[in-house]
C-alpha cells in the first residue's frame, strides 16, 4: 500500500501562506491598493500599487519576519534569534523580536545604510557588520546561530518567511477582482516566491514578472543557467536586492517554476522611476519598490483593460540617496 504523497514545494508554499495569515492576522494591518492614474495611463492599464510602504517598519519584511518569529517554539524564543540583512529584514526581525519580547542579533554587510542600521538598534536589535556582499554576511550569521544555539532568520531561504511574503498576494485577492499581472521586486527571491506560490495557485491565468537592477541580476542569471551562479553585484540603488544567493536556496526552484519571465533595469532607469513616483505620487519609496515601476515602464504595453499590480516593497530611502536622484 503506497504512503501518502509528499506535497511539492509549490504547494508546502502555499500551505505556509494560509497558516502566516492566520498567525499574523490582527499584529499587521492590510496595506493599501490604490489604482495610479498617472502609469495607468501610460501603460494603457489599470495600473494598481500594492503599498507595502505603509508597513510598520517601512517595507515588506515585517511580514515574513513575524510569520518566522512567531512559529518559533517558546523555548526558541527565549534563546533569542539571529538575523543577516541589507537593511530591511533586520528591521523587520527587529520590530517582531521587540513585540515579542525577543532577543535579536543582527549582521550586515559593511556597506548597509545607515539609515537602516541605525533603525534596528532603535528597536532594541544588536547590530554586527560582516563581510562585503551579503551571501557571505548570510553564511557567517547562520554559522554563528548554530554555534550560538539560537533560531537564524533567514532573509528569503525560509519557508515561514516566504508565506509570511506570500500574504500579500492573499490581501490582493480580497482588494481585486482580477488581477492579469503582478510584477515584484527580485533579491533572493523570498517575496516573489510567496506572492507567486499563492497567486499562480488561485488566481485565474496570472502572469508574475520578476524585477531585477542590471546591476545585479543574480536570480535571473541563474534561473537561465539553470543553477545558482557566482556573480559580483555592482552597486545599485536597490541595495535591498543586491548580492548573491545562498547556495540550495529553495526560492531558486520555487523562481524556475512559477516566475513568468524576469525583467533588468538600468541604475538610470531606476532613478528615474524613483524620481517620477515621488513627484506624482507624493511618497517616498526605496530603489527596490522603483524596480516593478520601471520594468512596467521599460516593457511594450499590449495591456488595454488589463489589471496590473506593482508590488511597491518599501521606503526605506537614506536621505543621500534621495538628495542625488533628486
Amino acid at each position: 500500500m503506497m504512503g501518502p504523497k509528499t506535497p511539492d514545494l509549490s504547494t508546502e508554499v502555499l500551505r505556509e501562506v494560509l497558516r502566516a495569515q492566520r498567525r499574523v492576522h490582527g499584529r499587521l494591518s492590510t496595506t493599501p491598493l490604490e489604482r495610479s492614474p498617472i502609469l495607468s495611463k501610460i501603460g494603457g492599464a489599470n495600473v494598481y500599487l500594492k503599498l507595502e510602504n505603509f508597513q510598520p517598519t517601512g517595507s515588506f519584511k515585517v511580514r515574513g519576519a513575524l510569520n518566522t518569529l512567531l512559529a518559533l517554539s517558546d523555548e526558541e524564543r527565549a534563546n533569542g534569534v539571529v538575523a543577516a540583512s541589507s537593511g530591511n529584514h533586520g528591521l523587520a526581525v527587529a520590530y517582531g523580536a521587540a513585540e515579542l519580547g525577543v532577543d535579536c542579533q543582527v549582521f550586515v554587510p559593511e556597506h548597509a545604510s545607515s539609515t537602516k542600521t541605525d533603525a534596528i538598534q532603535r528597536l532594541g536589535g544588536r547590530v554586527q557588520r560582516h563581510g562585503i556582499d551579503v551571501s557571505d554576511t548570510e553564511s557567517f550569521a547562520r554559522n554563528h546561530a548554530q554555534e550560538s544555539d539560537r533560531a537564524y532568520i533567514s532573509p528569503y531561504n525560509d519557508l515561514r518567511v516566504i508565506g509570511g511574503q506570500g500574504t500579500i498576494a492573499i490581501e490582493l485577492g480580497q482588494q481585486l477582482d482580477r488581477i492579469d499581472a503582478i510584477y515584484v521586486a527580485v533579491g533572493g527571491g523570498g517575496l516573489i516566491s510567496g506572492v507567486a506560490g499563492y497567486a499562480k495557485a488561485v488566481f485565474d491565468e496570472v502572469e508574475i514578472v520578476g524585477c531585477l537592477p542590471e546591476n545585479s541580476p543574480v536570480m535571473a542569471e541563474s534561473v537561465n543557467a539553470g543553477h545558482i551562479v557566482e556573480m559580483e553585484s555592482k552597486p545599485t540603488l536597490s541595495d535591498g536586492t543586491a548580492g548573491g544567493i545562498e547556495p540550495g536556496s529553495i526560492t531558486f526552484e520555487l523562481c524556475q517554476r512559477l516566475v513568468d519571465r524576469f525583467m533588468a533595469v538600468s541604475e538610470v532607469e531606476i532613478a528615474d522611476a524613483m524620481r517620477s513616483f515621488i513627484e506624482g505620487h507624493h511618497m517616498l519609496i526605496e530603489g527596490a519598490a522603483a524596480l516593478p515601476i520601471a520594468s512596467f515602464l521599460k516593457g511594450e504595453h499590449d495591456t488595454p483593460g488589463k489589471n496590473i499590480v506593482l508590488v511597491i516593497c518599501g521606503a526605506n530611502v537614506s536621505l543621500q540617496t534621495l538628495r542625488d536622484i533628486l
